[in-house]
């Protein structure tokens, strides 16, 4: 089975392909490129499963980034757990044709308790006094202690939040792609998987901060770009081949849609008050949205109200469609987890999950990067709060008091959704925008555009032979 690397290059698409992006450009022109069809929504985890299991939400369960359990009532948001994912992946079937295949898959999600045979993915350490202390799991265990004596420890702060994608006094702003490039390397070396599975996110954050017009993307095309060659260099020297692939487009967006806000002035909304700030009670309220970029997942307990919703969903301006249960099944995401309604954003607009009517009121969490307790996705997390004076001071003696043993709140985070100017989650109105599958010189045919559930058997068919295959 021939070896294959697939390089997850987030955000990128055929419109950014150009003049800041000569390695990949000219790899592009030795093969073939293929613009993917988005998976929907169009958003990380959905996207992965869809690429990995060939089968769509409604079969492997991943309606996004997050959802809401009925059982817990309690909304979940960037989980680890591959048993989340309800479908097997391909590594799974590939190794039951190919004895001795292995798989690394390093910082694709899902990588807790996966079946990969060696798992690098980002896992802060939680003490019980309540501090936060940044790390990394693998398996094997091994990994960690030894890959971080060689690369030094994994610059989670540059991973994601306001140090992402910008340089800092502590590293460059592409340092967490450039580590986890390092790491795919150091795999490489010590093991020489039949499969690699490599996660480069630096493009998403300007592109999510800036917008994909902005005059400045091109020097973060650039920095990707030179990762991108890198390890397109390093593989093919060792006989491996690469592919190309990316997630989704990001669009430009301008306006946010604060669905909690509309549900909570109709009353559907139940709100708790908590040492003076306040919460909603899932459980309790009639009708909410679990915002995830251009999609919102809305769950309605009370029956009696979901016409009515579903009519105040779709007069907010803003607002493209709304999936019912039968619009659900066709789009391939009528799941348990999915939302009773499924609202999704036009052009230019995505969804926040403020319920707060007063930011003097809104969760201690709001102020701070929390991927995990905020009931949403929240790309203002990629901004410091500039209308506070001395933000920087601010947030550096935040890290000191961290780095001394103190408990503390990282509040350095606005609350303004204006300042977000890309985003994604919905299909893209031009095929510019969508994500792509970039092959080199190794014969693999797709055709000017795949279904995303169609990547998986692309993947297969690049390793299974070193002749050309139609996908």
């Amino acid at each position: 089975m021939q070896r294959l690397a697939v390089i997850n290059v987030v955000g990128l698409t055929r419109r950014l392909i150009g003049p800041h992006t000569p390695c990949i450009d000219r790899f592009a022109r030795t093969g073939s490129i293929a613009a993917v069809r988005p998976a929907f929504p169009a958003v990380t985890c959905t996207a992965q499963s869809n690429y990995l299991t060939g089968v769509d939400p409604s079969r492997h369960g991943i309606v996004g980034n997050g959802w809401y359990d009925r059982d817990l009532a309690e909304v979940h948001f960037w989980k680890q757990s591959e048993r989340l994912v309800q479908a097997p992946a391909l590594w799974e079937r590939l190794r039951r044709q190919q004895p001795g295949f292995t798989c690394a898959k390093l910082f694709w999600w899902f990588n807790m308790g996966s079946t990969a045979d060696y798992s690098i993915t980002p896992r802060p350490v939680y003490p019980a006094d309540g501090r936060k202390i940044f790390d990394i799991y693998t398996w094997p265990y091994s990994i960690r202690p030894e890959i971080k004596a060689d690369l030094g420890e994994f610059p989670f702060l540059t991973f994601w939040g306001p140090a992402a994608g910008m340089d800092t006094r502590r590293g460059s702003a592409d340092a967490a792609s450039r580590w986890i490039a390092e790491a795919a390397k150091w795999i490489e070396r010590r093991y020489q998987p039949t499969l690699t599975l490599i996660y480069l996110p630096h493009l998403d954050y300007a592109l999510q901060r800036l917008g994909p017009d902005h005059a400045d993307i091109g020097r973060d095309l650039g920095r990707i770009d030179a990762i991108v060659g890198d390890l397109i260099a390093t593989f093919t020297a060792r006989s491996v081949r690469v592919l190309l692939l990316s997630e989704y487009g990001i669009v430009p967006v301008s306006k946010p849609i604060h669905l909690n806000r509309l549900f909570r002035e109709r009353g559907w909304l139940t709100i708790k008050e908590e040492l003076g700030l306040e919460l909603v009670d899932f459980g309790a309220s009639r009708a909410f949205a679990v915002a995830d970029h251009q999609v919102a997942h809305v769950y309605v307990r009370d029956r009696a109200i979901e016409t009515a919703v579903r009519r105040s969903v779709e007069a907010t301006d803003g607002v493209a469609a709304v999936l019912d249960e039968p619009a659900r099944r066709s789009a391939g995401i009528n799941h348990p987890r999915s939302g009773d309604l499924i609202a999704v954003a036009r052009s230019g607009a995505w969804f926040t999950y403020y319920y707060w009517l007063d930011d003097r009121r809104a969760p201690d969490f709001a102020r701070t990067v929390d991927i995990h307790r905020k009931p949403g996705y929240d790309p203002v997390e990629l901004f410091l709060d500039r209308q506070r004076p001395w933000i920087e001071g601010r947030l550096l003696w935040r890290l000191l008091q961290k780095r001394l043993g103190f408990r503390c709140l990282m509040d350095v985070i606005p609350l303004d959704a204006m300042l977000v100017r890309g985003s994604h989650g919905a299909s893209p109105a031009d095929v510019l925008d969508y994500p792509l599958l970039v092959a080199g010189d190794h014969g693999l045919s797709c055709g000017s555009e795949i279904d995303s559930i169609h990547v998986c058997p692309a993947l297969s068919q690049a390793m299974a032979d070193p002749n050309s295959h139609q996908v």
